[in-house]
């Protein structure tokens, strides 16, 4: 979507006076072409946003231009937003060619009825707003025939004035683009296929590669009991190893399917320099990674799965635009002085930047307008992996994507994301002097019981040890069923951790379901290794949290923290009746 200049710019814009006395136009100059298609094939500098016309009305229809606009194959409406709710004034033969209406059908009707019930409401609400500030907008949309038949909607619409600038009417002209949508759409499938081969390929022989360090340091482990320092050492590089591969598997999910975020606090020094070894491969032997870190860089809440496929994206646009290699630079660093802030149209507040500089080809300002688009590319077929993804991730993580770019002189693009509030145990630890205490579950919160589900044996078994050696209670079962019956013997319970996945007629969802029934403000933490079985809200209640195989110990520890210092101010611990 893209709008037209405001009733300020354009007053300070000089008019085309084409129409010698009975109509004049403010040029667009390229400010509405936005993610709608576009007939002319580029931004477009001539034509009109908006005109001014001398005789309003449709009276005069015997001239060459009434008989021009009825001859055309291109679908157009003029509207009277002066009549209550902005109704059809004119409509030209393509239009009820385009939509199957009848002119009586359509006349003195607001355009809302080309909607339906798959129309994006988003794409609706930007057309109103332009309308409301007087100014042209062009969209894509989908709109529907008589008939009920969806089709997409490429539509342009501009205002139209008289000599004192009073809006008279809005003319809106229309062309159906389902044909060039439905090709892109396919294109795009077809883009993601042959990158998740590409993908699949790299990660398969990294994979092999962990599996054989797994492999053999438990093997080395087996046979080496009695040497505890060497014992310790292959479990360590067997652990590694497979928390790489864990990773691996996450951004294989992340390429292949949309996922929810899931943000973690994370520091992006860290970040960067345990994702090096993957960004050094995909840079290839030409072009020399540096880094840049700023010590001391405080957290962010971010999802560090996908700010990895972001910072590989921009790393991989880094690379293409050096074809005879170069020096790609990683930095970090703080923003927090008003006038930056300003300047990238900030909020007040303390920010973690983490930015990427290349010293390549560049970009000219029209394609740095256009860079973030989806779909828009300067490049052959590649894999599909673009800054429109980095985009819509820096967005939803609330920061910022800035781009500059010199032609011939290189691009710097920027991540800018909001700092972390700090927890409460940074707080506790600060104000005792900023020694870490040994803050234990058992020390803040009692005792408490931790109902854990699981039909994998050996992950459920590996939960109880990790809880019980936190301090808590552990309850456990192998399915949904279990775990009820466990309830109604043992009584209340703190927490319930489940797997989402289980076999049988109940899964995670409806087990949690189950145990609010009987317990209603119980905590819940569900726990997958598939992230495309997303947790629904229950009862009304905000989405559950969920916990994302493989999780480490610290991760578990903290979520199972979280969730039960919700729950603590609410409810005293629980009591726990033993067996008997």
């Amino acid at each position: 979507m893209a709008t037209g200049s405001t009733p300020e710019e354009r007053d300070a814009l000089p008019l085309d006076e084409a129409g010698h006395g009975q109509s004049a136009g403010v040029p667009a100059a390229a400010t509405v072409e936005g993610n709608s298609y576009n007939p002319l094939g580029d931004p477009g500098i001539r034509h009109w946003q908006a005109s001014h016309i001398s005789k309003p009305g449709f009276e005069e229809r015997g001239n060459i231009f009434f008989a021009a606009i009825e001859m055309t194959r291109m679908p157009m409406v003029v509207t009277d937003p002066n009549q209550p709710d902005n109704p059809i004034a004119f409509v030209n033969r393509a239009f009820l060619d385009l939509t199957l209406y009848k002119e009586e059908e359509v006349l003195g009707r607001n355009c809302r009825f080309l909607q339906g019930e798959q129309t994006d409401p988003h794409t609706v609400d930007e057309v109103r707003r332009a309308l409301r500030e007087e100014r042209a907008v062009a969209v894509d949309i989908l709109n529907y025939k008589a008939d009920g038949s969806a089709f997409w909607n490429g539509l342009f619409i501009g205002p139209v004035f008289d000599a004192e600038g009073k809006l008279l009417y809005w003319f809106a002209s229309q062309m159906d683009i389902t044909r060039r949508r439905v090709s892109e759409q396919s294109y795009l499938q077809a883009q993601k296929m042959e990158a998740i081969g590409q993908l699949t390929a790299g990660l398969a022989h990294d994979f092999n590669n962990l599996l054989q360090v797994v492999a053999g340091n438990l093997e080395l482990a087996g046979s080496s009991m009695d040497d505890r320092e060497l014992l310790g050492e292959a479990i360590e590089r067997a652990r590694l190893a497979s928390e790489k591969a864990g990773k691996l598997t996450q951004q294989l999910l992340t390429f292949a399917r949309k996922q929810r975020l899931e943000p973690k606090r994370i520091n992006l020094n860290s970040l960067v320099v345990e994702f090096s070894e993957m960004l050094v491969r995909t840079l290839g032997d030409k072009v020399d990674l540096h880094l840049d870190l700023k010590p001391g860089l405080p957290s962010c809440t971010l999802d560090p799965t996908h700010m990895e496929m972001a910072l590989l994206n921009v790393l991989i646009n880094a690379r293409d635009a050096m074809p005879d290699g170069g020096k790609v630079t990683v930095a970090t660093s703080i923003m927090d002085d008003a006038e930056r802030l300003e300047r990238h149209r900030l909020a007040p507040g303390r920010y973690v930047m983490i930015c990427v500089i290349d010293h390549g080809e560049g970009m000219s300002p029209e394609v740095v307008a256009r860079a973030t688009e989806p779909f828009f590319t300067t490049k052959g077929p590649g894999t599909g992996l673009g800054l429109a993804m980095v985009h819509g991730f820096v967005q939803q993580s609330h920061g910022r994507l800035d781009i500059e770019s010199t032609q011939q002189q290189g691009t710097t693009i920027r991540m800018i994301f909001p700092q972390a509030a700090k927890t409460g145990f940074e707080m506790m630890a600060e104000r005792a002097g900023g020694d870490s205490p040994k803050w234990t579950p058992e020390a803040i919160l009692g005792r408490r019981t931790i109902l854990v589900v699981d039909d994998s044996n050996e992950v459920r078994e590996l939960a109880e040890q990790q809880l019980r050696g936190l301090g808590y209670r552990v309850l456990s079962a192998a399915s949904g069923e279990a775990a009820l019956e466990l309830m109604d013997r043992y009584g209340s319970i703190d927490l319930l951790f489940t797997d989402i996945i289980m076999p049988g007629g109940m899964n995670g969802l409806r087990l949690a379901e189950l145990v609010r029934a009987r317990q209603p403000e119980v905590p819940v933490l569900l726990a997958t290794g598939y992230i495309d079985s997303l947790p629904a809200p229950i009862g009304g209640a905000t989405t559950l949290p969920l916990l994302t195989k493989p999780y480490r110990l610290n991760e578990l520890a903290e979520r199972v923290r979280q969730a039960l210092e919700v729950d603590q101010r609410q409810h005293p611990a629980a009591g726990f009746q033993h067996e008997g």
